[in-house]
């Protein structure tokens, strides 16, 4: 089971035809700039398309606080995306209240789990979209 830097790895060394597919769902890698460290930070996160746009959720399991990755695109928005062998940059934004609940209906369908992580915390777990540049 890829997990982690192994996960980043085996998807980036196979264009995703390892590591795309995990759990029954599809992943992406998102490369977002560290905002103290100025590095490149990649994270494979689970993913749906909403038109022309990749959605991923904000969720670290149900952490209290934010994922590094979403504190990340609140400082530098323009991030880059690899699904599969595709690979693009993109600008992350935060779901508007008026859209979440469609697109956390649209991840909760294939990641359930994040309905149980919502129970965990009192933060309100952000719903990202990234739109292609």
């Amino acid at each position: 089971m890829l997990h982690g830097k192994e996960h980043v790895a085996r998807y980036q060394e196979t264009d995703g035809e390892e590591g795309h597919e995990w759990r029954g769902t599809v992943t992406l890698l998102l490369t977002t700039t560290g905002r103290h460290s100025g590095k490149d930070r990649t994270t494979p996160l689970i993913y749906q398309l909403d038109g022309d746009a990749h959605v991923i959720v904000a969720s670290d399991g149900g952490a209290d606080d934010d994922p590094l990755w979403y504190k990340n695109i609140q400082a530098d928005p323009e991030v880059k995306v690899q699904v599969k062998g595709d690979r693009f940059t993109a600008r992350a934004r935060t779901a508007t209240p008026d859209e979440k609940p469609a697109l956390w209906a649209k991840m909760t369908a294939v990641w359930p789990d994040y309905d149980v992580y919502q129970t965990k915390t009192s933060r309100d777990i952000p719903v990202v979209v990234l739109e292609r540049v």
